[in-house]
C-alpha cells in the first residue's frame, strides 16, 4: 500500500499538475479518484479538507479518508471570515459566538479521543486568539479564564 497525503477544498478537487504528477505514475484512473474525493467532502464546501488516499499500486484500488479540517478553517466557515488577522494580538477582525465554537470543538473532539471537551474548546478559544477574534463580543483570553 502507498499512502498520499493531500489538502483539498472541499467537494471541488481537481484533476490538476499537484494530483496528476502523484498520482499519473500509479497508473490510476485520475478522474475517478477526484468525483470520489468530491463526493466524500462535498460536505465540507468551501473549507480546506486533508485527505488521505491509500493505494495498492498492484491492484489498482484505493481508499480514501477524509480528515477533520483544521480548526482556522472550521471557524472561518462558521462566520464567513476569509482570513484572520495579520496582527495577532493588536487587531480584532471579528466576533464569534460560544455556541459555533462548542459545536468546532465538537468537530474536532471526534478525531481526537484523548482529549476532554473543555480542554478541547480551549484550544479552540485560542485559535480564535491567534485569529483575532472576540466571543460574544468578549476578550476570548477572558473566556478561557471564565471556562476554567
Amino acid at each position: 500500500m502507498q499512502t498520499i497525503n493531500l489538502m483539498v477544498d472541499g467537494g471541488a478537487a481537481k484533476a490538476g499538475a499537484s494530483l496528476g504528477t502523484t498520482l499519473g505514475p500509479l497508473g490510476l484512473n485520475l478522474n475517478q479518484i477526484v468525483l470520489d474525493i468530491n463526493e466524500k467532502t462535498k460536505n465540507f464546501a468551501g473549507i480546506q479538507v486533508p485527505v488521505k488516499l491509500e493505494v495498492d499500486p498492484k491492484t489498482k484500488e484505493y481508499t480514501i479518508t477524509v480528515g477533520t479540517p483544521p480548526t482556522s478553517q472550521l471557524i472561518k466557515s462558521k462566520i464567513k471570515l476569509e482570513k484572520g488577522s495579520g496582527n495577532t494580538g493588536n487587531e480584532t477582525i471579528g466576533d464569534i459566538s460560544l455556541e459555533e465554537l462548542k459545536s468546532v470543538a465538537k468537530a474536532k473532539i471526534d478525531t481526537n479521543i484523548t482529549i476532554s471537551e473543555t480542554n478541547m474548546l480551549k484550544q479552540v478559544i485560542g485559535t480564535c486568539i491567534s485569529m483575532g477574534l472576540t466571543i460574544d463580543g468578549k476578550n476570548a483570553k477572558e473566556v478561557i479564564k471564565t471556562i476554567q
